[in-house]
């Protein structure tokens, strides 16, 4: 299936582990041009090196709490690339522990990050003829689970945030949407820690999985790369969920 993307240009943050660099390689498989971000210099070098060797891709190196760094990098994208097509808010700061830093860092991230980048883009976006937006927000965001505390709720602000531009962006030709995965099982992820460090949590989770399974990152960014592209070109202001049935709650 030809998703009418080759040429185009996407921007994803976290790009260099996880679900973020599993878009951004979809996203070059479908060859699209792709710039990508995270705060690990080690990290975005290997993965820039990595992935370029046969695709337009850049690697930056910056913190999404610093909304200057921010606009640089989608001026620098800008410059390079001669614009900006499909956006996607990966990164968080998965900081679940009820903790009064985590607050702190969970509103900077996840939150933050998601609104800086956002209105850094948009006016981009808006010149574009693909023009998606997504987030990455949680089941957790969705319905109350172990991780309601700081995680949880900034990711239900992100989908309440995403859904209002949805609304005030549908007639500039700008969609807006977000992706909530269901527990993601990847190398250097949250799960392999929690299933080594309290293996009662992590059964607990798996017993919640009707599939038996957690997913992937390949399984979400497949969908999330369709949901950038034309062919999804009615979808705005959803929240799609990529959680194998995890999530018991009927969506109106």
């Amino acid at each position: 299936m030809d998703l009418k993307i080759s040429g185009k240009t996407a921007m994803v943050t976290g790009g260099t582990r996880g679900i973020g660099r599993a878009i951004v390689e979809a996203f070059l498989a479908e060859g699209a041009n792709a710039a990508f971000c995270a705060r690990n210099a080690a990290e975005v070098a290997e993965a820039e090196e990595t992935l370029s060797a046969n695709a337009p891709v850049t690697g930056t190196v910056l913190d999404v709490q610093d909304g200057d760094a921010l606009t640089a990098w989608v001026e620098a994208t800008v410059a390079e690339f001669g614009g900006i097509d499909m956006v996607v808010n990966s990164v968080s700061a998965l900081a679940i522990p009820d903790t009064e830093e985590n607050w702190h860092e969970s509103f900077n991230v996840d939150m933050m990050g998601t609104v800086h980048l956002s209105k850094a883009t948009i006016p981009y976006l808006e010149s574009s003829d693909v023009a998606s937006l997504i987030s990455i927000s949680s089941v957790s965001g969705r319905e109350a689970d172990f991780a309601s505390g700081p995680y949880g709720t900034m990711k239900t602000a992100i989908i309440g945030y995403m859904a209002g531009l949805a609304l005030s962006l549908a007639d500039k030709g700008v969609r807006v949407n977000t992706v909530s995965p269901g527990n993601t099982y990847h190398e250097n992820g949250v799960w392999p820690g929690i299933e080594t460090s309290d293996p009662e949590l992590f059964s607990f989770a798996m017993g919640l999985n009707p599939t038996g399974r957690m997913g992937t990152p390949e399984e979400t960014a497949a969908s999330v790369v369709f949901l950038s592209s034309p062919l999804s070109s009615r979808t705005s202001g959803a929240n799609l969920l990529i959680d194998g049935a995890l999530t018991r709650g009927i969506q109106f």
